[in-house]
């Protein structure tokens, strides 16, 4: 007689977080400022102006637009905040920073508009293998968020896990 196979990883209450599903999606551009420098070395405030005024911003419609410099040259605060102030109207993100600072703020952004509830005293695996190359710090944020709601904390797949985190027990009275 054969024994019928159960799925204890379907039936366990176990939640599983996908950083990939919380992925934005939208495109993602850099914008490079050192294209706006005089030779390569300096901003003339006269000539970004002017670009400013004139260049077409609808091409970052809906995008997720990073703006850094790639130049080895000193450029003004006020150059990446008159960008940001083009580009924040029709961007789906703007920021101004490295390529990781970027996907943290983007996953930053997605993380404000979860529902943190389901996890509640929950046990939790978050899905460590996958397609995207999502860095440490990601990993250490969603940690940072899901500690002080979860029962316990899990890294790997659910039926191969490393455990991370679990919440002590109360000392009963």
């Amino acid at each position: 007689m054969e024994e019928e196979i159960i799925n204890r990883v379907a039936k366990s209450p176990l939640l599983t977080v996908d950083l990939e599903e919380i992925y934005d999606q939208a495109e993602r551009v850099d914008y490079d400022i050192a294209d706006n420098l005089f030779q390569g070395l300096i901003l003339k405030e006269q000539d970004f102006r002017t670009f400013i005024k004139e260049h077409d911003w609808s091409q970052y419609q809906g995008k997720n637009v990073r703006i850094f410099s790639s130049a080895d040259a000193i450029i003004p605060t006020w150059a990446f905040m008159l960008l940001v102030t083009k580009i924040e109207p029709v961007a789906n993100f703007v920021m101004v920073g490295s390529k990781k600072e970027f996907e943290l703020s983007l996953f930053n952004k997605e993380f404000e508009s979860m529902d943190w509830s389901q996890f509640q005293d929950r046990p939790v695996v978050v899905k460590g293998c996958g397609d995207l190359d999502i860095s440490e710090t990601i990993y250490g944020e969603i940690t940072r968020r899901l500690i002080p709601k979860v029962k316990s904390l899990m890294f790997g797949e659910p039926c191969s896990t490393v455990p991370v985190y679990k919440r002590p027990k109360t000392a009963k009275i």
